[in-house]
């Protein structure tokens, strides 16, 4: 199967900002284009916005001026419907309802080529209902691209579930054409990403509802501490709280409210005040003109101490941390054999600083202990949370802070909550990630492609897994599990399942 030529038209209907980023996309690859929507006069103004795009390119070298000539000629509105008649491919990306979708495939069934592709841009219903009231429903695929369409590589092409092979395939191969990274998923709430990237959310969501830290700092830490692009809270309020939160609730329905979806009490609140981030001015973070940024809470320079024991071995995804200490010019001594389970570092005082595993640092029948996050990469790491329990006192703080300084990092001081910040969202999107693949989802190459380019993520979910070790992901999120009880945290039986097998390997 092969793309659909460049001497073919591709229609575009709806012309908000999804649609005209489509629309361009295709334009620039070379095909004919024409632009429908329902709003009398919006298709012409939404082609001057694209022309005036492409002018845009050229004034900055990135197009040539006979290529931009060219495109504004192929690229026409349409008054009507039936002026598509002629598409080899129509890309709907009209508002986000079944009914409305619905009646205009109906619609375009009548007016269109028996062999013409109909695609839906979709980002929350599903591409099997949307075909449903078709009478060749096998030509219908998902195509979801990620706004802004002309510069993010990601598109997903999904199949409904009575989607022709050859269909998807003819998507796939467009989009590779048109210059995008294509992945293949099943049509199941949410894809791959949206699917996939609920817990960025909703763990810092729920981390700021359990007052763990402000929005700032738990932004900062998965920002500076792991390699995020940005945190949730700024992300949520670039993405608008409304849309964000509806694409929550909608997932969160279409898994028949699984609680591993549960949408946030605090950023419905902020949704109902109209607070829906940059667009309003304010959502989490006041973005009005001159308002200052908040910052996160950052621990005062602290001195290093001069030498720490390492008991028995850090667990895995902290291994590379007794090095740095070295490196650091820090004295470790080693005590406990080689590979036993639960090492922790000893501070000077008596305190013992601990990766989280899931657990609080306050415990029963303990001495003073911190909790310090995970990071995806301690050495470029530049923020580390360190959660001290209640029998910490201010001098073992001291010690854990300064030592995280020596090695270059800033240090957030935060509540003592089960798994922290980065850890327990790390671990929420592997297990998601590793459920969805044993699901059929999509392939794990896939999975970790569209998490890297649709959402920016440092690297793939399931890359994470084989790194921090399944074992590790499923003892933080059953001990997760045991403190907040609910089915929010059980790990998925594919999680458990791989975890097993890593173990009998061992």
């Amino acid at each position: 199967m092969t793309a659909i030529g460049t001497d073919t038209t591709v229609a575009v209907v709806g012309t908000g900002t999804m649609g005209q980023g489509i629309a361009q996309v295709a334009l620039v690859a070379g095909h004919p284009v024409r632009l429908y929507d329902s709003a009398p006069g919006r298709a012409a103004q939404a082609a001057e916005a694209i022309v005036r795009r492409l002018d845009r390119l050229v004034e900055k070298g990135r197009i040539p001026t006979a290529e931009r000539d060219a495109a504004r000629a192929r690229l026409s509105p349409a008054d009507t419907l039936a002026e598509l008649s002629g598409a080899a491919l129509v890309v709907e990306a009209i508002l986000e309802q079944l009914p409305a979708k619905q009646e205009l495939f109906r619609s375009l069934e009548d007016i269109v080529p028996a062999d013409c592709l109909l695609a839906t841009n979709t980002s929350s219903l599903s591409v099997t209902a949307v075909a449903g009231g078709l009478r060749h429903p096998g030509r219908c695929v998902g195509m979801h691209f990620f706004n802004p369409a002309p510069l993010l590589p990601l598109v997903e092409i999904v199949s409904g579930f009575a989607t022709d092979g050859t269909a998807a395939a003819t998507a796939y191969d467009t989009a590779a054409a048109w210059g995008k990274t294509p992945v293949r998923c099943a049509d199941t709430p949410g894809f791959i990403v949206n699917r996939i990237a609920r817990p960025f959310y909703a763990e810092a969501l729920r981390l700021h509802e359990e007052r763990a830290a402000d929005p700032a700092t738990i932004d900062a830490v998965l920002r500076e501490g792991s390699g995020f692009r940005m945190g949730p809270f700024e992300l949520t309020d670039l993405i608008g709280q409304d849309v964000n939160e509806a694409v929550t609730h909608s997932v969160w329905m279409a898994f028949f409210q699984d609680p591993k979806f549960t949408p946030s009490l605090a950023q419905r609140r902020l949704v109902e005040a109209g607070l829906h981030g940059r667009k309003t001015g304010r959502g989490w973070f006041d973005h009005t003109e001159g308002a200052p940024r908040p910052e996160p809470a950052t621990a005062a320079p602290a001195p290093a101490p001069a030498s720490v024991t390492l008991h028995g071995e850090l667990p895995r995804p902290a291994a590379a941390l007794p090095e740095l200490i070295e490196n650091a010019g820090i004295e470790v001594t080693r005590d406990g054999a080689p590979g036993e389970s639960e090492g922790f570092v000893r501070l000077p005082g008596g305190a013992a600083l601990a990766l989280t595993d899931g657990r609080p640092a306050t415990g029963r029948d303990r001495g003073p202990v911190l909790r310090f996050d995970l990071s995806l990469d301690y050495r470029a790491a530049t923020r580390i949370a360190l959660a001290p329990s209640a029998t910490a006192s201010e001098a073992d703080v001291a010690e854990a802070v300064g030592l995280f300084q020596a090695l270059g990092k800033q240090v957030s001081v935060i509540d003592d909550v089960p798994g922290m910040i980065v850890a327990r969202t790390v671990a929420m999107i592997v297990d998601f990630a590793v459920d969805a693949a044993a699901r059929g989802v999509a392939t794990p190459e896939d999975i970790d492609t569209a998490m890297r380019l649709g959402v920016n993520y440092p690297g793939g979910p399931m890359e994470w897994a084989d790194r921090l070790g399944a074992p590790w992901v499923r003892t933080l999120l059953d001990s997760l599990h045991h403190q907040n009880a609910g089915g929010r945290y059980v790990p998925s039986r594919a999680l458990r399942r791989r975890a097993d097998l890593e173990e009998w390997v061992l």
